[in-house]
């Protein structure tokens, strides 16, 4: 058991309240660092308390964080991505935060994210995910290199006893830092899978090319879903420890919503800022793993001399430079791309870098930025028009930015592929590829069929 010093929590608690004014509800933010705990622990334990959990974890730094709970929503229908930042903006401002720490993940947090395409009317499938929706939790660890951090985050006012609220946060802290309260779930065994329309979706993808050659774009995305039955409800728990042990040089998330459970890995990231220093990625590109050493640095090579590939890595190179130039300088980005290699695939990848000018923001940034080329299309405004036509899919929040932001400038974003929406033993999975004027309708079927390894690998697939 990690013990809390209940006593200087209470006297935090005593001077915030303190400070608020009459008639008026604050968010107090206290941040403490504590002794090593396990997140996926932490994550499991939760579940006796809550049925809306975060998980965010970049898996090659090391770097977690965990929401339990929610003490705050932030949540946006129209212009989401300025409405999301005023209210965080004015949660800041008022909210009373106690962090000596200053580090990045650490003070008051919010975790969340967005739809892929707003003006798509939303299906049953995602109706607990809003268009932007980002939570600040009640309760909230995170792992970096400076060490093991606990975040409290309640609401009061004048009125509130710090005694009582010191007692309640007490005994739920016990029960989250118990690393004997919970074993994790056993792993999923898969009972059925079905595809959701294949046929249709590769007429759309002819009907694309057709699009394409007619001069009204360049690229199309185009996703499919694929439906999985599971023997027993799934524990996100299991899933997640599979997808941290599997799935190495990537983003691992969860986000709950009520009991649905939008889960992953993507590696790739939208957008990182750390102070005024930005950094996003482009990964597009994509090819199988070799089965031996040979075998794969062959299908590295050819993936590196694709024509299609280098095309398509490129849309998305220039994009990411184009949108970066509205809000940063010093922008810096490699002659050509290399190989980012994952377990079961790898990919085009090349790093931008670039330094934040001032009076802007994360939000400037992903706004600019999605969607990618490489979820959307080139034209943007062409590739989206025909996706909302004839894709006839609720992406939700498949394709979409997912991150977080805290109180100290510091956030990071990732594009959510490779994930699936779990609903008790029911999970939605969606993949997606780039369609060009000389695209093979089958080709872009198996290409989209690799994709969804990952996922089921996870599931017992």
């Amino acid at each position: 058991m990690i013990e809390i010093k209940e006593e200087l929590l209470e006297s935090k608690l005593a001077e915030a309240i303190h400070k608020i004014d009459s008639n008026r509800t604050k968010l107090i933010s206290i941040t403490r660092k504590i002794n090593a705990v396990e997140p996926l622990h932490f994550f499991e334990n939760a579940k006796q308390l809550t049925k809306d959990r975060t998980f965010w974890s970049s898996t090659a730094d090391q770097f977690y964080i965990v929401g339990v709970g929610k003490s705050y929503t932030i949540s946006a229908e129209a212009n989401r991505f300025q409405q999301t930042e005023k209210l965080w903006e004015s949660l800041l401002q008022d909210a009373i935060i106690d962090n000596p720490f200053q580090v990045p993940g650490t003070g008051l947090l919010s975790l969340g994210g967005m739809s892929f395409d707003p003006d798509i009317r939303k299906s049953r499938l995602w109706e607990k995910f809003g268009h932007s929706l980002f939570t600040v939790p009640e309760y909230m660890l995170t792992v970096n290199e400076s060490g093991y951090f606990l975040t409290v985050n309640v609401q009061a006012d004048e009125r509130s006893n710090p005694g009582k609220l010191a007692d309640s946060i007490k005994q739920h802290e016990s029960l989250l830092l118990n690393p004997c309260e919970s074993s994790f779930p056993d792993e999923p065994v898969i009972e059925w899978q079905e595809e959701i329309a294949p046929r249709d979706w590769m007429d759309t993808v002819k009907l694309a090319t057709e699009t394409i050659n007619q001069g009204d774009a360049d690229k199309i995305v185009l996703a499919r879903e694929l439906r999985v039955k599971l023997k027993h409800s799934a524990g996100i728990s299991a899933v997640l420890d599979n997808l941290i042990y599997t799935q190495s040089n990537s983003y691992i998330f969860a986000f709950e919503q009520d009991g649905d459970c939008f889960v992953g890995a993507t590696p790739e990231r939208l957008a990182k800022v750390e102070g005024s220093h930005v950094l996003s990625t482009c990964l597009a590109g994509t090819a199988p793993r070799g089965e031996t050493s040979s075998e794969d640095n062959q299908i590295a090579k050819n993936l590196l001399d694709d024509e299609k590939n280098r095309s398509e890595h490129e849309f998305v190179v220039s994009m990411i430079k184009h949108a970066m130039e509205h809000y940063c300088t010093d922008i810096k980005i490699p002659d050509a791309p290399v190989i980012y290699p994952l377990k079961n695939l790898q990919h085009l990848f090349t790093p931008v870098t670039a330094k934040l000018s001032a009076g802007y923001s994360i939000f400037d940034i992903i706004g600019k930025l999605h969607p990618t080329p490489a979820l959307g299309g080139v034209p943007r405004k062409e590739s989206i028009e025909f996706i909302r036509e004839h894709e006839q899919l609720d992406r939700g929040w498949y394709g979409a930015p997912i991150g977080w932001l805290d109180s100290n400038g510091n956030g990071e974003f990732a594009v959510a592929i490779r994930s699936g929406l779990i609903q008790g033993d029911e999970v939605s999975l969606f993949a997606g590829c780039g369609v060009v004027k000389d695209s093979d309708p089958m080709a872009e079927y198996e290409e989209t069929a690799i994709k969804f390894t990952p996922m089921l690998s996870v599931l017992g697939g």
